[in-house]
């Protein structure tokens, strides 16, 4: 039986469709299924996606009836996976073709783990690596509090395009359903990734073979307020009246509290969780408040050198040869 499921959920995504799905259909890991789930797409995204549907029989491709938004269309194929193991895949980035390979045999390799990933590089609209750090996470501890805490913490002082992006890890299935769906309130992805984290570590591979795009039309860069950014992920958070800002910053923290209330760990982690939720939301309040609590706050050291030219994506990515 297959073992993975591949998701790609996109939206308008006609620009670098193609060379993101050749990049999966050239995985050395070849035993998966790839659900290409088309939010409404209004430009050539349907064609690009029939093309590749004729030609390789893995692709299931699904087209949505209305924009779901970001949130909901990824959701969605998660809803239709019926594999051990899970996938999210952009419609903007690249994957060296060892990607799969690689985290399944973390996985393998590593019972207790609940996520395996790569290092991530940034490239930019051209195909030029303009970033690569090593991971700067801690989420292969075997403690729980230790884990939160650097999802809190250890990305804030990282320059630049890219920092970590777990949220597109190989992940056990069964872990993921144990966990709320990706939500809309701001910063949803964090609180995402920190409640995947409280279900196990992560197994992390120190290569870059997860590329990915940073342009103008990503949803970061695509959409820079709080309200823009929550309406990308559910077009109804566009209504300021019944999601007024207030809210959607309260549901974020609100649901870090709620995340670790139901992590499947011991009382003692709780209560350390919860120590590290409390200083961190002190932190970010003197941070906004400065001059309103006493000693400074700390600054992060910098982020390693960058080692962009080392990454060679005609040899690394498939589909590029």
């Amino acid at each position: 039986m297959t073992r993975l499921t591949v998701a790609l959920p996109v939206y308008n995504g006609e620009a670098f469709l193609a060379a993101s799905i050749e990049a999966v259909l050239g995985q050395t890991y070849t035993d998966y299924e790839l659900i290409i789930s088309n939010n409404a797409s209004t430009d050539g995204t349907d064609e690009i996606c029939r093309h590749y549907a004729r030609l390789d029989n893995r692709i299931r491709y699904v087209v949505q009836p209305r924009n779901l938004g970001a949130a909901g269309n990824h959701n969605a194929t998660v809803a239709m996976a019926r594999t051990e193991l899970f996938k999210w895949a952009s419609a903007d980035d690249l994957y060296g073709r060892e990607l799969l390979e690689v985290c399944i045999g973390l996985l393998d390799a590593h019972p207790e783990a609940v996520l395996a990933h790569t290092w991530t590089a940034a490239i930019d609209a051209e195909d030029r690596v303009i970033q690569a750090y090593p991971y700067p996470l801690s989420t292969s501890s075997p403690s729980p509090a230790m884990r939160l805490r650097s999802l809190l913490r250890d990305h804030d002082g990282l320059p630049g395009a890219i920092r970590a992006d777990d949220q597109y890890g190989v992940v056990r299935t069964a872990a993921l359903r144990r966990i709320k769906p990706l939500n809309s309130y701001y910063h949803a992805d964090q609180t995402w990734t920190a409640s995947l984290a409280l279900q196990g570590p992560f197994a992390i591979h120190p290569d870059w073979l997860y590329f990915r795009r940073h342009h103008a039309g990503r949803a970061l860069q695509a959409n820079p307020t709080v309200r823009s950014w929550t309406a990308n992920l559910d077009p109804r958070r566009a209504d300021r009246w019944r999601h007024p800002a207030a809210r959607l910053y309260a549901e974020y923290v609100w649901n870090y509290v709620d995340l670790v209330r139901q992590a499947p760990i011991s009382a003692e982690d709780r209560r350390a969780c919860y120590r590290q939720l409390a200083d961190w939301a002190g932190d970010r309040l003197r941070r906004r408040l400065p001059g309103s609590f006493a000693g400074p706050v700390e600054t992060p050291a910098p982020a390693p050198e960058s080692q962009a030219a080392r990454v060679d994506l005609d040899i690394v990515v498939a589909g590029r040869r």
